[in-house]
């Protein structure tokens, strides 16, 4: 044992932690030292419950702690230190408990992660948890995969296909969604115009494959896309086409070679305007969110000891959350497929159903999402373009326009400051200075930027989430 597991008791168990064998760069603790304990909480419990933080003999780190119902101290052959050159810098991720209001003393739980992350990083998440006692943090770390040839255990081709086909989501799009997915062949191939500043008057019509945009570069401002320039052509590109649509999946390592990751994205020819909503009242923004060119994805964690999903991360907007593969909504009739939901206008992904508000006291944007017949199946219709771990090694032929490193739409041309008069002049008082308020914390996606850049440009590339 390395270290305990720790979860919330109101959810499916839904975890694991890491065992060892044992050998030279493993060692018992020298003694402990009591984190924590449950004897001053003035609460309900079922038991006392001691935190025990293990002492380890030079050299050596712990990466776990151990827990007990009883104040004596564990044995010290319950649990292993490790070498340190096996070892890197850990830190807390998701809260799992925390103190009763009516405690001064602070003390939390969260699970751990390694602090560095990203598709060439080496540390391992050992599952285990970090204590806090007011501002302490125990020095809990986690595992360093010291072995270079980790990606021989990342999945082959087969197992990659068999993995999306197993795993990858159905998506939901609001019944009443005017601005849906397409392929990225079908919005260049329906008039996607290439822009060049300085020579704007002479736009250049993108092929299907996207092989006469720039390539590689960065996003210096040179070069963007957009809708064509006929009324009709804009109008039809900015609905998109469903039938056309599919994921784009990037696979990658994790924590060390021990995970997979795969990426799914979306590509959306346009991102609708937002809805404000002020306590009861709903207000439309005008073309205020409104922008060419729209990138979204999910993120599958699956395990490389046993390829099961572990976790999914989904974007929304400028940030996202992960949920546990216990909390996902699975499709009726069982098996191991779960949806996602995309928000009606911003595209953002979602877990459940429902309103979620970006905002706080009843005001903010509204992000609804709900069951339609209007839907993609990742696990039918994708195509995987970026496969890290298999470069020149395999047959994964990334299309040119992952290289495009610019911006996927113009910059938005609306007056933010008119858009928003015209909505106070239709408030009543008591509304306006809220609706003022709201507008000026509205984030910068929504307010007025440049189109988005393409998947490649974003720092989850190469390295985590969040």
């Amino acid at each position: 044992m390395l270290g305990g597991y720790c979860q919330p008791n109101n959810r499916p168990l839904n975890g694991w932690v890491l065992v060892a064998k044992d050998g030279a760069a493993l060692a018992k603790p020298t003694d402990y030292t009591l984190v924590w304990s449950s004897e001053s909480l003035k609460m309900k419990q079922d038991g006392l419950g001691y935190f025990w933080l293990p002492v380890p003999p030079d050299t050596y780190t712990a990466v776990g702690l151990v827990i007990t119902t009883s104040p004596e101290k564990p044995s010290v052959n319950r649990i292993r230190c490790v070498r340190s050159e096996f070892t890197e810098p850990s830190q807390p991720e998701t809260s799992i408990w925390g103190p009763p209001n009516n405690t001064t003393e602070l003390f939390k739980v969260s699970s751990s992660r390694p602090q560095n992350r990203g598709t060439q990083t080496l540390g391992v998440s050992v599952g285990t948890y970090i204590a806090e006692v007011n501002s302490w943090v125990n020095p809990i770390r986690c595992l360093k995969n010291n072995n270079p040839t980790y990606t021989s255990y990342m999945p082959n081709t087969s197992q990659v296909d068999a993995l999306i086909r197993t795993y990858s989501p159905l998506f939901y799009f609001h019944p009443k969604e005017k601005y849906l997915p397409s392929s990225v062949t079908w919005f260049f191939s329906n008039g996607a115009l290439l822009y060049k500043k300085g020579d704007e008057s002479n736009p250049v019509s993108v092929r299907p494959n996207g092989s006469n945009i720039p390539q590689n570069g960065s996003n210096d401002g040179l070069y963007w896309l957009d809708l064509p320039v006929a009324e009709s052509g804009k109008e039809l590109v900015k609905k998109g086409d469903l039938r056309s649509s599919q994921g784009y999946m990037h696979v990658k390592p994790m924590y060390g070679g021990t995970f997979t990751d795969i990426a799914v994205w979306l590509f959306y020819p346009f991102n609708g305007p937002s809805t404000a909503k002020i306590e009861v009242v709903d207000i439309p923004l005008g073309r205020i969110g409104e922008h060419v060119g729209d990138w979204e994805h999910v993120t599958l964690r699956i395990s490389n000891f046993d390829g099961s999903l572990w976790r999914v991360f989904f974007s929304q907007h400028s940030g996202g959350t992960w949920v546990d593969a216990s909390e996902l909504e699975y499709q009726s009739g069982g098996g191991n497929r779960f949806v996602a939901y995309s928000s009606l206008n911003g595209h953002a992904t979602y877990p459940k159903s429902g309103l979620v508000l970006q905002g706080s006291g009843g005001v903010g944007l509204r992000n609804d999402t709900a069951k339609s017949n209007l839907t993609v199946d990742t696990a039918v219709a994708f195509s995987v373009v970026a496969v890290d771990y298999m470069a020149g090694e395999g047959p994964i032929s990334s299309p040119p326009w992952l290289n495009y490193m610019r911006k996927w739409g113009s910059k938005i041309n609306y007056n933010t400051a008119e858009e928003a008069e015209k909505v106070v002049k239709v408030l009543p008082g008591k509304l306006k200075s809220t609706f003022e308020g709201l507008m000026k914390s509205l984030p910068r996606e929504v307010v007025g930027e440049d189109g988005p850049t393409g998947p490649k440009v974003k720092n989850s590339w190469s390295g985590d989430q969040a």
